[in-house]
């Protein structure tokens, strides 16, 4: 199996590294996983690093979408049929949880799963066994199942329109992925790489960059489509960027939206004598000439003075450090990850050398 074309989790934030412990300590476990987290925010790349990440690494990884089929579809498709079982079924098919036995099967938007479903999804859990459709047979397997939904699952169970008993079994561990919008400082990152992906696909030597004007953009656009609507946007806009050896200027947030209606609703407004406060462009360019050109950078350098200052007033103390800085202990220790300052004692003597 190719594992080099998968994308890799790009990023720095205490969010993101905390997510990153949590799975890195679940993988090893055969027992089921919940991933929840709004619509492109990166499960099937989570759902990745824990098959990749466990002692089943070089055995299937399977993955399903359940919200694609039907009801009895989706159950062919997962426990697999026998010849006969429905019209069009002229030979025995193999489904999911045998072709994945040893293995891992990612079943994504799992919330849409009917009732029926959800019953031999909870008696593949607690007993590793299931019978094909159409068949009587019972077939055991292997299978870790890791789950993912963008749904409200709690409340589904409360309103009985998930199986509660499934949701227990499921929820061994849960991993809540944090939208983008709370993940600000990644954005840099995420955005060169994607950039750079799309020059190689354009068959441009290298990425340019961008003008401080289209970073300002990305970093306070609110990103409800999060890292897919990151990718889309960032692609589209290098793409549009006419001369591949200058900055990309122009950020292409809504493709939907053309420069002439955009136009024609500011004339309108000046037509219908519309007087909002509006922010000059030239004011708008003073502000965004006053950033640092490096504010990633910059705040990286603050928050590592910060953490510096405070371990050295509690004496190294990290649990102490962490209370006075109103952060838990976990927390505390990714930030310490981040800047890499552990272990303290090799960081302490690289201090004392300079």
């Amino acid at each position: 199996m190719n594992h080099s074309k998968r994308q890799p989790l790009i990023g720095s934030s205490v969010l993101l590294m905390d997510v990153i412990d949590q799975v890195s300590g679940l993988a090893p476990l055969s027992k089921p996983v919940l991933v929840m987290g709004e619509r492109g925010t990166g499960k099937e790349l989570i759902a990745e690093r824990l098959h990749f990440l466990s002692k089943r690494w070089d055995q299937a990884f399977l993955k399903l979408n359940c919200a694609a089929m039907s009801e009895s579809l989706l159950e062919s498709e997962l426990f697999g049929h026998e010849a006969g079982a429905f019209t069009g079924a002229a030979k025995r098919h193999f489904g999911r949880f045998e072709r994945a036995d040893g293995g891992t099967l990612f079943l994504d938007e799992l919330a849409t799963c009917s009732m029926r479903v959800q019953e031999k999804l909870l008696r593949v859990i607690e007993y590793g066994e299931f019978e094909r459709v159409g068949g009587q047979q019972t077939v055991r397997v292997d299978v870790r199942l890791i789950a993912a939904t963008n749904e409200d699952i709690q409340q589904l169970a409360e309103r009985g329109e998930f199986r509660a008993d499934l949701l227990d079994r499921l929820a061994f561990d849960v991993v809540n992925l944090p939208p983008l919008r709370f993940r600000q400082e990644d954005i840099p990152e995420l955005a060169e790489y994607f950039a750079s992906g799309m020059c190689r696909e354009l068959e441009r030597a290298y990425f340019p960059g961008f003008s401080e004007q289209a970073m300002a953009k990305l970093l306070s656009y609110h990103w409800p489509g999060n890292i897919r609507e990151l990718k889309n946007v960032v692609e589209r806009s290098v793409y549009r960027s006419d001369d591949a050896e200058e900055v990309v200027v122009d950020v292409v947030l809504n493709p939907f939206q053309a420069a002439w209606q955009e136009k024609t609703k500011a004339q309108m407004q000046v037509d219908e004598g519309v007087t909002e406060d509006v922010v000059p462009a030239d004011d708008i360019r003073d502000l965004v000439a006053e950033l640092p050109s490096d504010l990633p950078g910059r705040m990286r350098e603050l928050e590592k003075k910060m953490l510096a200052q405070a371990l050295n007033q509690n004496r190294f103390n990290q649990r102490q450090t962490a209370d006075n800085l109103g952060l838990s202990y976990h927390q505390l220790r990714s930030y310490l990850r981040k800047h890499q300052m552990l272990p303290l004692k090799r960081y302490l003597a690289e201090q004392d050398n300079n």
